[in-house]
């Protein structure tokens, strides 16, 4: 993974939000505040946390006494994530390192990571923090994006931006997002970093949008694909949206768009 893919900054966190937020995560959000809330955890991490859109749903589900720290590794994502979201005492925003959390062993009831596994550098030493500094019994729950060919717009983009760059085509969604999908490995990773019950469940929803034109811009304007893009030549990346946005609209129309989007969601113990 290139250091770029973990940069959220500028305008990024914004587009994120108001864009890529309610096309693929918003759905997924929902599930896993469900999840979560099911055992009526009286502490709960959320590590990964991006704009706050699980943390807008999973905080009505707690208790009136429950801790929720929501930690990020970037600050921006993390500033912004707060500006969505009311004044609530049971809230501690941080910013963290999941590889590296700045908390005391058996702290947390749940640990949850929603479509943030894929950026860490080191899953097996990340999956085992979380071990750390969950109680005997605790739970991780957390998500990862299945292959990219099961995730239409993204799939479509990606080959449609490579037409702009031919030699040099940005792969921040195939390689990053999209990159750590294999069931095995990734049963693999939470069993190396400790935990002896792992449950994976593969989910699949649909993605839509007003249009080609949003879906587009989401994915080049509001990810580090833009980073990718302006990397290789700022100037194009009007192009590179346009060239997206006809590629989605051919495949799924010129008005309303929908697209197939496919995710696992895993649930580990100790």
């Amino acid at each position: 993974m290139a250091e770029s893919d973990k940069l959220f900054s500028g305008s990024i966190p914004k587009f994120y939000d108001t864009l890529m937020v309610p096309l693929i995560f918003a759905g997924y959000a929902t599930d896993m505040a469900a999840l979560v809330a099911a055992s009526s955890p009286g502490s709960v991490l959320e590590t990964a946390a991006g704009s706050g859109v699980v943390t807008r749903a999973l905080a009505p589900l707690l208790g009136a006494n429950a801790r929720y720290v929501v930690s990020d590794l970037n600050q921006p994502m993390l500033d912004y994530a707060a500006t969505r979201l009311g004044s609530d005492s049971r809230i501690e925003w941080r910013q963290a390192d999941a590889l590296q959390l700045p908390f005391e062993d058996a702290s947390f009831d749940v640990v949850c990571c929603q479509f943030g596994a894929m950026f860490f550098p080191d899953r097996v030493a990340g999956y085992a923090e979380a071990r750390r500094v969950l109680r005997p019994g605790g739970r991780f729950v957390f998500s990862v994006w299945d292959r990219i060919e099961e995730n239409a717009f993204a799939d479509e983009v990606t080959h449609a931006v490579a037409t702009v760059f031919p030699h040099d085509p940005p792969r921040f969604l195939a390689r990053t997002p999209h990159g750590y999908h294999d069931i095995a490995l990734i049963r693999a990773d939470v069993g190396r970093a400790g935990f002896a019950s792992i449950g994976i469940e593969t989910h699949e929803k649909v993605s839509r949008a007003p249009s080609a034109r949003e879906v587009a811009t989401a994915y080049c304007q509001g990810t580090p694909l833009r980073g990718e893009i302006e990397a290789r030549d700022a100037g194009l990346l009007q192009l590179a949206t346009d060239r997206a946005t006809e590629a989605i609209a051919g495949r799924h129309g010129e008005g309303p768009v929908a697209g197939k989007i496919q995710a696992h969601v895993i649930v580990a113990t100790g």
